[in-house]
């Protein structure tokens, strides 16, 4: 009986994603993609979607592809783009993972036959990307009802980046101190933060001492 589900089966998913995804037009771009670092180089499905299609593909891939899981939600500031000076990419994943039946309080195991996996059953990763032309209030739709994973990752790249996510309920500052200025987001790149073209890495408030190399230099 297989250990690890094959490559082979991993693709298979994967192309049968891509395929049923062209249903959404030309809202929606997908094509395979491999890992190119690891152990092994596995296929993933990568996702190009128009912001507001975004939360219609989130549904679709939850309630038709099983996508049960988000790992992860960022964004980027690229101010010298003009057509997608923002950007917000998401990796999802298909865990296939259930919980145990319990009968009369006994948890039963679940026995899976790895090597017969197929299609929404088979665990899968997902990239999605989505860009926002030049504003100055990038916003793009939440998805942390959907995904419980999403909604740490909205609040940080909110507070880091300051796109927002239309929906959020409490969205607040979770890195930095609840009483930052508004409109301060320190990833966005029109901040020029103190340590750009600076090689120290870390701040210095308490006179730790800088490294040798930053020495003479002027904050």
């Amino acid at each position: 009986m297989a250990k690890e589900v094959s490559a082979k089966q991993v693709l298979s998913a994967a192309e049968d994603v891509v395929a049923d995804v062209a249903d959404f037009g030309d809202a929606v771009n997908a094509e395979v993609r491999y890992h190119t670092g690891g152990r092994r180089k596995n296929a993933y499905v990568y996702i190009e979607v128009a912001a507001s299609e975004w939360r219609a593909l989130a549904l679709w891939l939850k309630n038709t592809k099983q996508v049960d899981y988000c790992s992860m939600i960022t964004g980027i500031h690229w101010p010298e783009n003009a057509d997608a000076s923002w950007q917000v990419v998401a990796h999802l994943l298909r865990t296939g993972v259930t919980n145990p039946t319990v009968v009369n309080k006994r948890v039963h195991e679940i026995k899976v036959d790895i090597g017969g996996l197929s299609g929404n059953s088979t665990p899968l990763e997902f990239e999605i990307s989505m860009t926002i032309p030049d504003t100055r209030e990038p916003s793009v739709p939440s998805v942390a009802d959907i995904w419980v994973g999403a909604d740490w990752n909205e609040k940080e790249t909110w507070d880091l980046v300051g796109i927002d996510f239309e929906g959020h309920v409490g969205m607040r500052r979770v890195l930095l101190p609840h009483d930052s200025p508004t409109g301060y987001h320190p990833l966005q790149k029109q901040h020029k933060l103190r340590y750009h073209d600076f090689n120290e890495m870390y701040d210095d408030p308490q006179g730790f001492g800088r490294k040798p190399e930053d020495s003479g230099r002027v904050k």
